[in-house]
């Protein structure tokens, strides 16, 4: 409640301090718009050459790694083959382990 008796004063407060000083409020506002604009055009700026890099560098990572040294590929398979080999090793663990299972009830 405080805070919603305190907002409605400043709010009045200062729509009569614009009224008032419509004029100082001018200066201010002639004043800060150069500002504000160099700025956002410096932020703008430095954002647009910080994706210009950032696209640079993706570029850069896919132009690289778009296809894998036969080498790599061997590595892959042998690895797949492997975990085949367990994979399949623990199907057969677990059918014996039910058939032994069912054959206790």
């Amino acid at each position: 409640m405080a805070a919603l008796v305190g907002g409605v004063i400043a709010l009045v407060l200062g729509i009569i301090g614009l009224v008032a000083w419509w004029d100082e409020f001018l200066w201010v506002l002639k004043g800060s718009i150069p500002v504000i604009l160099i700025l956002g055009g410096a932020l703008a700026a430095y954002l647009g050459y910080e994706e210009m890099k950032d696209r640079k560098a993706l570029e850069g990572e896919t132009q690289g790694s778009a296809e894998p040294s036969p080498e790599e590929v061997e590595k892959y398979k042998a690895e797949v083959e492997q975990l085949k080999a367990k994979l399949k090793e623990l199907e057969e663990q677990e059918k014996k382990e039910q058939e032994g299972g069912s054959e206790e009830s």
